[in-house]
């Protein structure tokens, strides 16, 4: 019997580019095991672990956490992972943190969501709260009854600071210019697989597809289509 050779992947894309929902149909078809340095991040900081206090304390002077510590939480948690094929999401954020990743394994693939800012303004300014129950409106694809108002009680929403058109547009232009050499340094390495579009059930089953090559589907074999 040949063993397939483990799979290495990365996936990028800037905030509101549909990551999450990607990353969790890949996981769902494909069985790797997911590791996001934001959740890692958080539970290191619940957890006051050593690296969670030293990154709180950075996140709290609203500094970037340095490179060596987020390497440090990243690589530790992947020397768990050595026998599964798994994706990195959220990491790495600097060509400092990609040359280290290298150091220690082989990357097989970078699948990069490339959704127009634009696109992305609009998804993310779309969406507003009701702040006493949690409800969230999106004013494109689930807006209220009466705009601004909560269908249930009548309240006023809000608009999260984040989806705030100015908050949005800092966030992109932020992950525009850390992001983008670390793009273009697995492009040269000829390891940048870019999907683009504007939905993100438009985009899946180009990724579906080529992931294929790559790993077999495991969540239904008889499955007709992918979802």
């Amino acid at each position: 019997m040949v063993v397939s050779p483990l799979l290495r992947a990365v996936i990028m894309g800037p905030p509101g580019s549909g990551k999450g929902t990607v990353s969790a149909r890949i996981i769902k078809h494909f069985g790797v095991k997911h590791l996001s340095s934001g959740d890692l991040l958080r539970d290191n900081m619940q957890k006051k672990t050593e690296v969670g206090i030293l990154a709180k304390s950075y996140i709290d002077q609203g500094q970037l956490i340095p490179d060596d510590i987020m390497t440090q939480l990243v690589l530790t948690e992947l020397k768990g992972l050595d026998r599964y094929n798994w994706l990195l999401d959220g990491f790495p954020r600097t060509v400092a943190q990609a040359e280290a990743l290298d150091k220690e394994c082989h990357v097989d693939t970078v699948i990069d969501l490339d959704v127009p800012f634009e696109t992305i303004k609009c998804r993310l300014t779309a969406r507003w709260i009701h702040p006493a129950s949690g409800r969230v409106y999106n004013l494109e694809f689930s807006p209220p009854k009466v705009q601004g108002i909560d269908d249930i009680t009548g309240e006023p929403l809000v608009q999260r600071d984040d989806d705030k058109p100015e908050t949005v547009s800092r966030r992109l232009q932020a992950y525009d210019a850390q992001t983008k050499p670390v793009l273009e340094y697995y492009r040269e390495k000829g390891l940048l697989k870019s999907f683009s579009g504007t939905e993100t059930n438009k985009i899946w089953p180009h990724i579906y597809a080529f992931l294929q090559t790559k790993l077999p589907d495991v969540s239904q074999k008889n499955a007709a289509t992918p979802r």
